[in-house]
């Protein structure tokens, strides 16, 4: 990828629950966690996650132990500098963002604004 580097850090809870999903998906070595932002939620942007075989052409690629996140190039500079961490606990079990850029986000913290 040409250009700006992103630095999106993935836990290691994250990348085995991703690993585990890719496997219950049937999904090849190959294929990868798409990750973005979106407009849209209550806050203006919206975090979105999809399974895909290949990275698009332009996408920056994430190696996380085993597995690859791919990050399109508008939503890299919303998440640079992030985690993504996966939680199961008794406040809910899913993935969870740790975002520098946001300026504030919503009670359901799967949207935010910068």
């Amino acid at each position: 990828m040409i250009g700006m580097d992103v630095n999106v850090k993935i836990s290691e809870r994250a990348a085995a629950q991703i690993a585990k999903l890719l496997k219950a998906e049937g999904l090849s070595e190959d294929a990868g966690l798409r990750v973005g932002v979106k407009s849209g939620g209550c806050s203006g942007l919206s975090y979105y996650m999809e399974f895909k075989q290949e990275p698009l052409p332009n996408d920056h690629i994430i190696e996380a132990g085993t597995v690859r996140i791919f990050v399109d190039v508008f939503s890299a500079m919303y998440l640079n500098g992030s985690e993504l961490d996966f939680t199961d606990g008794l406040n809910g079990t899913g993935f969870a963002w740790s975002n520098p850029n946001a300026a504030r986000s919503c009670g359901c913290g799967q949207s935010f604004s910068t």
